[in-house]
């Protein structure tokens, strides 16, 4: 009975507390299960005051609603910033480009007076416009500037530098100057994208150097030997040597006034240079040239000024451009390929040269020469090959087209047998010279209109005339018909005179050419 009563009892109890905690269930079953493992935490406070709990309980709810907003409000305070950021930087460096991109030589210091040296002005002017992309350095008109040697080079120059030359430079004439001889006067070199341009001049001065110890320490060039005048005298009184400013002898090593030295993209246009004491303008190891309105002048008996002097460089144009010197108005040598020449005006001088080739026993190769629409007047030779005998390479891929000559001495020549001494020893081996064609080479000549010596063991071949008209005209030398050795092509049309002495087709034993080429 007792364990009755005791199971009795304990069952009471139990469902007294089962009905407490059903109404409290009944009253919270809408709430998430997250509230209500919340809520089981702060049970033993809720079981002492049931209606204190139930009012604190909306408390809660705001607060996890509170981070969303927060995040919210930031995400456009760290988004924002990226948008603004990007914009600023574009014109900030446009700014400084604007305002000192022309650099004066004036403002760095030079006079302009043709007697104060500027050198030092000139060399700080390129060192500000050589830190600035597409500068440039203006040498102001009406004012002439005396520049010792000078170098404009890089290569950490920025890219496509103008130097703007509207007033004159010229050259120092004493000895003191150019200590035991310089190779160069002004120099660029190993710049990406170099303009020369405006209307100024370059003059030289090349007078106190023409003629000191004139004609004996100077090559002479070698078709010298093919002019003879009708009374067979030469010149017995040859200029007396000029002195130097300071009564010194100038040194033997003559400059060139502009040279330019491993760069590409060089363009030259509008200048003129003038009394060169050796070649004018010269371009050594460079890749894009382009060379028109220029003009060359100096006398056409100064001695080995050439006007425009190629030597391995590739890619090349020159046009509307006028040359006059003592020397070959274009000079093509060794490692020059894709020249093309065209409207030009060549006179006096020694016409448009490739060579010469091979000296020494040295490697020759030129490839793809184009001249074309130039005229020629009171030149020695006309267009011309000339290559020394020994070396080895060669010349292909030629056109001389259109060619105008008035009073041309030679107005086509090959010489493979090229020496500009008294004596050249004679050698087997030479630079082949093969594919040349000549159309419509028209005018004058007062020597002989053509000639052609070629090697013994590689003689020329594939050389084509067509359209070609030259009469004499008689002047103070001996003149000759045209002359062969070795050569071998096509006559395309009737020649005026008759050019018999070319062997049509080729010759028996080429080996030569396929031996001996090593420039493919």
């Amino acid at each position: 009975m007792m364990i009755l009563m005791g199971i009795l009892v304990w069952s009471a109890t139990l469902e007294t507390c089962i009905a407490r905690k059903g109404r409290h269930w009944r009253h919270h079953h809408s709430s998430s299960s997250s509230l209500s493992d919340s809520l089981s935490t702060k049970k033993p406070k809720s079981h002492e005051n049931n209606s204190h709990s139930h009012k604190s309980k909306p408390k809660p709810k705001p607060k996890p609603k509170t981070p969303p907003p927060k995040s919210n409000e930031s995400s456009p305070v760290v988004s924002h910033p990226p948008q603004v950021q990007p914009q600023p930087p574009p014109p900030l460096p446009l700014q400084p480009v604007q305002e000192s991109q022309e650099f004066n030589v004036l403002d760095f210091g030079a006079k302009g007076d043709g007697m104060t040296d500027d050198t030092k002005a000139f060399e700080a002017a390129w060192a500000s416009a050589c830190k600035v992309e597409a500068s440039t350095m203006i040498i102001p008109p009406e004012y002439i500037f005396l520049i010792g040697p000078i170098s404009f080079s890089g290569p950490y120059c920025q890219a496509n530098i103008v130097f703007q030359l509207d007033g004159m430079i010229v050259a120092p004439t004493d000895s003191e100057t150019w200590g035991r001889g310089l190779m160069w006067w002004i120099e660029f070199t190993k710049l990406n994208g170099i303009t020369i341009q405006g209307n100024g001049v370059i003059d030289g001065r090349g007078t106190v150097w023409w003629q000191q110890n004139y004609p004996f320490d100077y090559p002479i060039d070698d078709e010298f030997k093919l002019i003879v005048p009708l009374n067979n005298s030469v010149q017995e009184h040859p200029p007396m040597p000029i002195r130097s400013e300071l009564g010194e002898r100038m040194p033997s090593i003559k400059p060139t006034a502009l040279r330019f030295y491993g760069s590409i993209d060089v363009t030259v246009t509008g200048i003129t240079i003038q009394n060169s004491p050796q070649c004018h303008l010269k371009f050594d190891n460079c890749v894009q040239v382009l060379v028109h309105d220029v003009n060359v002048s100096s006398p056409g008996d100064s001695p080995n000024t050439d006007g425009i002097h190629l030597q391995n460089t590739k890619d090349v144009m020159i046009h509307t451009t006028t040359l006059a010197c003592g020397d070959d108005c274009i000079s093509i040598q060794t490692g020059c390929s894709n020249v093309y020449v065209h409207n030009v005006n060549c006179g006096p001088g020694h016409g448009i040269s490739i060579g010469s080739l091979g000296k020494d026993s040295t490697k020759a190769c030129v490839s793809n020469i184009t001249v074309r629409d130039v005229v020629m007047h009171n030149t020695m030779t006309g267009v011309r090959i000339k290559t020394w005998q020994g070396g080895e390479g060669s010349v292909k891929g030629i056109l001389f087209s259109n060619i105008q000559l008035t009073e041309v001495q030679l107005p086509i020549v090959i010489d493979q047998f090229y020496c500009d001494h008294s004596k050249c020893q004679n050698q087997t081996s030479a630079v082949s010279v093969e594919g040349v064609t000549y159309e419509k080479i028209r005018g004058t000549y007062t020597v002989k209109p053509v000639h052609f010596a070629c090697s013994d063991n590689f003689p020329c071949i594939d050389v084509q005339l067509s359209g070609i008209e030259l009469t004499p005209v008689q002047q103070q030398y001996h003149m000759y018909d045209p002359f062969c050795w070795k050569t071998f092509g096509e006559i395309n049309s009737v020649t005026v005179p008759p050019i018999d002495c070319l062997q049509i087709g080729k010759p028996a034993r080429n080996g030569v050419h396929t031996d001996h080429d090593i420039c493919s």
